[in-house]
């Protein structure tokens, strides 16, 4: 099915990088910052150039329009609309809107004089392509679900486009910051396999300037960006897959900004060449039940002991360091969060009557057991996130406690239709439909769970038709309690982004909320500053 080719990518990217498009050999300047320590990189800032090192995750592709979880592509590529500091939606390559309420029409007049990387000019053509492209069923994009409403799409001339809805979308603004992508190198290209996707143009601060497989991403400064020049000359993206490595290259000298782990970025917190940013995220891990799996269809209504059963306190004391919360639920980091629903707090015993009510046997070898099959399933966490893993194998030896046998595996590549659990991950800081309704709602394109609720698809929609606070509220509301009556998810714990930056690095914004993966730190990342002052070596 291709609506999972995305979800794929976006997870094997955090793994390993394809063979496809090997980027050019980078000159010895370059080769100095990412294998050389802090002396090396000291002197280059003395020079006329700066270079910010960033220890990244692989790529196998760059496509914001079907992954929509990269970092870089806040560097490469804008959107209608953008996210300020405080995740409110601000003008980006539209200048302005209006909104026709009695027509349902959002017109947007667009920044003149845009040109992409390579010269040419950006259009309202270009934003009508990017969106349909989205929304063709043929694509796969999990993010068709944002869109859905859209009837019409009109190019009134070249710096002005309508969009015209079938019913209200009050987070429509916050869709339209989605990258929008160049019709004039990708018309007739596959959305997905493109080679585009390994040699992007963008119109954003910055610009491709080599991609060496396997070991970094170049990014220059845009020269002719629309908002200014950005300060920085030059963004590395080295890729740096294993977690311990990326301390042990912070502490090297070779990197200037990382997201660590918080065992990790606690060593840095002494350090005053360094500077540790702990960020609230709105990004929550959970337990992912695959409702395709015969095991679920038999077993649903165990949920509630597995939910039970995990100490999320303790996940977070021991595995976080207490940099994070326990969850209950997808909106606890937003306004219309429902803290009064069942939070399955952790209660072993109730865990225990709920699996013997449900005609459950204690066995011989300390696992319950019904109708002669074993109660228990194998949750499956993706490779390279080493804080992922570390909550999965707490949450499995929780659950082998309480008599359910839950065991751990690390797939090379995640089968998202034939695995029985996933230790998935999610959450937005914007808007409240966003990251739920394409989620939870039955057959959107990132609903990977197959979970479906006619309670819970009724309450999205209400939520997402009215502008209404009080109205959203209340539907907001009715969709967490259905939610935690049928649960799609054990809700586990939401995890801050730990990142560590060089103390050159000014312009930071440390109140800013950080969505899925702690992405979001870049937001401002063409007013970001690097001193040029050596600082030397301890």
């Amino acid at each position: 099915m291709r609506k999972f080719y995305s979800m794929i990518i976006v997870f094997t990217a955090c793994c390993f990088l394809s063979a496809c498009g090997a980027g050019r050999q980078m000159d010895g300047e370059l080769d100095a910052v990412l294998t050389g320590g802090r002396e090396e990189k000291d002197a280059l800032r003395e020079g006329e150039e700066t270079t910010l090192v960033y220890g990244s995750g692989d790529y196998t592709r760059i496509n914001p329009a079907m992954d929509e979880h990269g970092e870089i592509n806040l560097l490469l590529f804008n959107g209608l609309t953008a996210h300020n500091g405080d995740n409110e939606v601000v003008p980006d390559l539209a200048k302005s809107w209006e909104f026709d309420e009695k027509a349902c029409t959002y017109t947007f007049y667009l920044e003149e004089g845009v040109v992409w990387h390579d010269g040419e000019a950006f259009t309202a053509e270009d934003v009508k392509f990017t969106i349909e492209a989205i929304m063709d069923p043929e694509n796969g994009s999990e993010n068709a679900a944002d869109y859905e409403d859209v009837e019409a799409i009109s190019v009134l001339d070249e710096h002005t486009i309508s969009f015209q809805l079938a019913a209200p979308n009050v987070a429509f603004l916050d869709y339209m910051t989605m990258a929008v992508l160049p019709e004039h190198l990708l018309a007739n290209e596959d959305i997905q396999t493109s080679d585009f996707f390994r040699h992007p143009v963008g119109t954003g601060p910055y610009r491709l300037e080599s991609w060496d497989v396997g070991q970094a991403i170049t990014l220059a400064a845009n020269k002719t960006y629309f908002k200014g020049r950005p300060n920085i000359d030059r963004i590395v993206f080295k890729i740096v897959t294993d977690d311990n490595a990326k301390a042990l290259q912070m502490k090297a000298g070779e990197l200037d900004l990382a997201l660590l782990t918080p065992r990790d970025a606690a060593t840095f917190a002494d350090s005053e060449e360094y500077t540790c940013y702990d960020m609230k995220t709105s990004d929550y891990r959970g337990i992912l039940f695959n409702f395709q799996n015969a095991y679920w269809i038999q077993n649903k209504d165990i949920i509630p002991a597995v939910c039970c059963a995990v100490n999320r306190q303790a996940i977070v004391d021991a595995v976080l360091l207490g940099q994070g919360v326990p969850a209950y639920g997808p909106l606890q980091r937003n306004i219309y969060d429902n803290e009064n629903v069942e939070h399955y707090d952790y209660a072993p015993d109730r865990a225990r009557e709920i699996l013997e009510a449900a005609g459950c046997q204690m066995g011989v070898d300390g696992f319950y057991v019904r109708d002669g099959q074993k109660i228990g399933f194998v949750l499956s966490v993706g490779a390279g996130d080493q804080v992922r893993i570390d909550i999965a194998q707490a949450a499995a030896q929780q659950l082998r406690e309480v008599g359910i046998d839950c065991s751990v595996e690390i797939p090379t590549q995640v089968d998202w239709e034939g695995q029985m659990a996933y230790l998935i991950g999610w959450g937005s800081p914007f808007d409240a439909d966003d990251h739920t309704y394409k989620v939870f709602g039955t057959d959107k394109g990132a609903n990977y769970s197959g979970y479906s609720n006619a309670d819970v698809d009724r309450y999205l929609t209400e939520a997402r038709q009215s502008d209404d606070p009080a109205v959203r509220a209340e539907a907001y509301d009715g969709f967490q309690m259905a939610l935690a009556e049928d649960p799609a998810f054990a809700f586990l714990c939401y995890v801050d982004a730990n990142y560590v930056a060089d103390s050159a690095i000014q312009g930071i914004c440390t109140d800013t909320v950080m969505g899925h993966h702690g992405v979001g730190i870049f937001w401002n990342v063409a007013e970001w500053t690097m001193q040029n002052e050596g600082k030397g070596i301890e």
